[in-house]
């Protein structure tokens, strides 16, 4: 190609003389690039470790009085059968045994995040279309597809003459309270025993009278039936008529009358009446030698522990104000202390790594140079927190540990 002797070659795009050339948009630039990533650093979500989707997802039935072999033949094969249907399945495991199993279902590894959450949906379909043809008698299925939530603040709550069962009254409370904290996600009770009314009947007494178990047990549940109890019209209004069961504590079940011949006996001069917790306790909870329920607290997604820290500490001031006499509450659990260690080891990282750039870039490339490579260290750091403001990316150990050694790479 034979280039006219009037025309001058196209130049090529050259960046650095284009921001000589133009100075004050260059500056501008570098300072909104700053003030951006200082706003973007500090508005960012702190956290221990990365957020993640588990690809797990647990159905449990059980069937009172089936055998294991009943149990796989006639619940864990249709199960796992329909399950088969499911997109990205990659494996199930059932464990089974006399009147319970448990089915884990894996997806493949390469299943997109996003696509979990249906998935799950599904798997709650499919099971629920084949529920009317599994045996008559099964409990459940029950699912569990949240069993890898991470709980950064725990509280213990003691109390000094106080039951469980009114420890429980009292963590509820603090827990509605705690609610209103922002980032707060799901708020656990840990170590909670639930409550059952024993009534243990003297079989020698049934004898003597001639009463049978199944008339006491008759006359337990016919008193406890919640039924509907219709309404009345009146000219203008349509009243409806409720019932409510005098079955509402031991004092009431003892009182229930039970026919013996032409009389009636008191149940509890038949029986033991007592409110219980039930034995043996799924789960305890102990703190200094003391029974202790805990209030496990989970960070909702993109929230900020240091923030989370301090808010609920806050909260927890206002309300123990209000709370009876004797009861202690502490935190035996505290993630934020972690995570504001983390970051003050990036900080200090980041500190050591500029000042070694510094220091290598003054003597190598003189001292205007230097001041230039010096700069560029911190605007390029400014631009990637905006791009993790952008995508969603908090400051936790794997995001802090990729910039720290980025850093001393560079």
């Amino acid at each position: 190609m034979i280039t006219p002797p009037d025309s001058q070659p196209l130049e090529r795009f050259n960046l650095s003389a284009w921001a000589l050339r133009h100075k004050a948009l260059t500056l501008f630039a570098m300072i909104a690039l700053a003030a951006g990533g200082a706003m973007a650093y500090f508005g960012l979500g702190r956290a221990e470790d990365p957020s993640f989707t588990l690809k797990n997802m647990i159905v449990i039935v059980d069937w009172p009085g089936a055998s294991a072999d009943e149990m796989a033949r006639q619940v864990v094969d249709p199960i796992e059968r329909k399950l088969e249907e499911l997109a990205f399945l990659d494996h199930l495991d059932s464990q089974t045994q006399p009147g319970h199993t448990v089915v884990t279902l894996t997806l493949r590894d390469d299943t997109p995040p996003g696509r979990v959450q249906p998935l799950w949906y599904q798997v709650r379909k499919k099971i629920g279309d084949i529920t009317p043809m599994l045996p008559p008698g099964i409990q459940g299925p029950y699912f569990n597809d949240e069993f890898s939530d991470v709980f950064p603040v725990v509280y213990a709550i003691t109390g000094d003459g106080f039951s469980l069962p009114e420890l429980k009254h009292v963590a509820e409370d603090v827990r509605e309270g705690l609610r209103t904290v922002s980032n707060v996600g799901k708020i656990m009770l840990v170590g909670q025993q639930d409550e059952r009314i024993s009534v243990e009947v003297s079989i020698r007494k049934l004898a003597e009278l001639g009463i049978s178990l199944n008339t006491v047990y008759g006359v337990i549940q016919k008193e406890n039936a919640v039924v509907d109890s219709g309404f009345v019209d009146t000219a203008h209004d349509r009243i409806r008529v409720r019932t409510r069961p005098d079955v509402d504590g031991p004092s009431a079940i003892a009182n229930l009358p039970i026919p013996v011949g032409q009389k009636l006996l008191r149940l509890g001069d038949l029986a033991t009446i007592r409110r219980l917790t039930v034995d043996p306790p799924a789960a305890t909870m102990r703190v200094g030698g003391k029974p202790a329920l805990g209030l496990a607290i989970a960070m909702a997604d993109g929230g900020n522990i240091l923030h989370l820290g301090n808010d609920l500490a806050a909260r927890l001031e206002q309300i123990k104000p209000g709370l009876p006499v004797g009861i202690s509450i502490s935190r035996i659990n505290d993630q934020a202390s972690v995570v504001a260690a983390d970051i003050a080891d990036f900080q200090e990282s980041f500190v050591e790594a500029l000042a070694i750039v510094l220091l290598v870039s003054f003597i190598s490339l003189g001292w205007r140079t230097g001041i230039v490579v010096a700069i560029s260290v911190p605007l390029v750091l400014a631009g990637v927190f905006i791009g993790m403001k952008l995508l969603g990316i908090d400051l936790q150990r794997i995001s802090l540990g990729a910039m720290i050694i980025a850093l001393g790479l560079l």
